[in-house]
């Protein structure tokens, strides 16, 4: 007994003829009645009652048919699945937090547009866990905000972004067009948790300047930094992307750096995996995203970020 058997068995039964099994089929007639014959020695029963030209399932017949159909359903939706896996199986994507906040929704919204019927799951998290996640293989590409320093993963850049000082209304340094970094570590200073981009992109940046920072205010949520900045806690220095709200509707006041802190936004995925189409066209899409963004410009600063 095959699939083959089971495929000739569910037409003959929907249409309760063989003649008009075999024309569906495209089989000689008698293929299809010596299958059904095969079926009913195989089992060692009776499926059809043959009187005349006219067939009529038996209450085994009926039985089988319940198990038949589903077997054969289920193996054309594999059949239909995997050959045609990247519009209709699933992309892994992770990105660290900014990313994912600002900028993952619109392009999984653009590659569901493009790809209707591929799955998109998303896991954000800080950029280490999300590198992590692609050496483990439980994403299959990430978006983070810094160069990976791992040798197993490729990165391809593919938007620019910049670190702005955040202020709390009033600040003695709200008033310049730009502050250092040296300015700012005059005041309490609050950081995101170690681990996340931003972080480490800042400590970079203060070892380069020579300056010793002890934060006061640890947090994995930018929204609470902001929200202590905006009480006048303290000081910060955050992505512009998570923060442009915030600055435009004068919750914190925003001032650029001097010198700037840039950045490239970077896709990351394992050099030893296969790139699927869909992966490749995900990784297109990101990189057009990028070229259509304009440079950031933070209100009552002097230049466009780099």
């Amino acid at each position: 007994m095959t699939l083959r058997h089971m495929k000739i068995y569910v037409s003959v039964f929907r249409l309760s003829s063989m003649t008009k099994a075999a024309e569906e089929l495209h089989l000689a007639q008698p293929s299809v009645s010596l299958a059904v014959r095969e079926l009913e020695d195989y089992y060692g029963i009776r499926l059809f009652e043959r009187i005349g030209r006219h067939i009529s399932s038996t209450e085994a017949g009926k039985e089988f048919y319940s198990y038949a159909v589903h077997i054969v359903s289920l193996f054309e939706e594999m059949e239909k699945k995997i050959r045609n896996w990247d519009t209709l199986g699933i992309l892994r994507i992770g990105s660290s937090i900014t990313i994912g906040t600002r900028i993952l929704p619109s392009l999984i919204a653009r590659c569901q547009t493009a790809f209707p019927d591929l799955r998109v799951e998303a896991v954000v998290n800080n950029s280490t866990e999300i590198e992590k996640k692609i050496l483990n293989n439980t994403i299959d590409i990430g978006l983070i905000e810094t160069q990976t320093g791992q040798k197993e993963l490729c990165s391809v850049p593919f938007m620019q972004d910049c670190l702005c000082a955040i202020l709390p209304p009033g600040h003695p340094l709200a008033g310049k067009k730009g502050v250092s970094l040296s300015q700012l570590v005059r005041y309490p200073f609050l950081m995101r948790e170690k681990g996340s981009a931003g972080r480490e992109i800042l400590e970079a940046a203060f070892s380069i300047s020579q300056l010793s920072v002890r934060p006061v205010w640890e947090s994995t949520s930018t929204q609470a930094i902001v929200k202590a900045v905006s009480q006048g806690l303290g000081v910060a220095v955050l992505p512009y992307l998570l923060v442009e709200k915030d600055i435009q509707e004068n919750t914190v006041v925003g001032r650029t750096l001097n010198p700037p802190i840039q950045r490239s936004l970077n896709i990351i995925y394992h050099k030893s995996k296969y790139l699927t189409e869909n992966m490749n066209a995900f990784i297109s899409l990101c990189r057009t995203y990028g070229a259509e963004q304009e440079p950031v410009v933070i209100p009552s600063s002097s230049a466009p970020c780099p």
